[in-house]
């Protein structure tokens, strides 16, 4: 092979290299892209649980300052129950706190609340300014249940069914549609021992439910 030959040879190869350089960032930077653009289409409430149908994670939490009753896990049996993640700093607890003081007052599910890395007296303030829906209440300061639940944030909802087993989870502010579609539904539905697909039932009303005794 003559000289000119092999130094053609050796340019070539160094185009490639040099093309493959440049090549790999822009693959990476467009699959990254790709991946990015997907997840800001999904909506962050459909964020699956791994703990849908599995029992409620064990723990026992004393009651926001004030409160009479905590929250322990073995007081999520025997009725089908709400049980709602709120703060006192979150802002959109504030937007879904009149639709559970409604469902409180008209007896349609017992919600239970989760506080969620809150001060004491900002807590006990806040349920006394807007209103206290909860049936219990069990104060998380340092957070550590609510990791357990696999919450995301604040607020979330979930759905317990009798035997004491999520099944349902709402990530953010519950609103007037999704209560209406989805979870007064499934509420209704697991009183009933049905298996209703969460999302899929229709109807129910917030008047649906009995005054339960307290």
């Amino acid at each position: 092979m003559t000289e000119p030959s092999i130094t053609a040879m050796q340019e070539k190869r160094s185009l490639t290299r040099v093309r493959l350089v440049f090549l790999v960032p822009v693959v990476v930077f467009l699959a990254l892209g790709i991946v990015l653009g997907w997840g800001l289409t999904r909506d962050p409430r459909e964020i699956p649980s791994a703990l849908i149908g599995k029992p409620v994670p064990e723990f026992a939490l004393p009651p926001v300052q004030r409160r009479a009753l905590g929250l322990a896990s073995t007081d999520l049996k025997g009725e089908v129950s709400l049980v709602n993640v709120f703060a006192s700093w979150c802002t959109a607890c504030r937007e879904e706190h009149p639709l559970f003081l409604r469902l409180e007052a008209e007896g349609v599910v017992p919600i239970h609340g989760l506080n969620y890395k809150d001060r004491r007296q900002d807590a006990a303030r806040w349920l006394d300014t807007l209103g206290n829906p909860y049936t219990r209440t069990g104060a998380d300061r340092d957070g550590r249940v609510a990791i357990d639940w696999g919450v995301y944030g604040v607020p979330e909802s979930f759905v317990i069914s009798k035997d004491g087993r999520i099944a349902y989870k709402h990530v953010g502010a519950v609103t007037p549609k999704v209560l209406q579609t989805t979870i007064l539904p499934l509420i209704e539905a697991l009183r009933h021992g049905e298996a209703v697909p969460v999302g899929a039932a229709d109807g129910g009303t917030v008047g649906a439910g009995r005054k339960r005794s307290r």
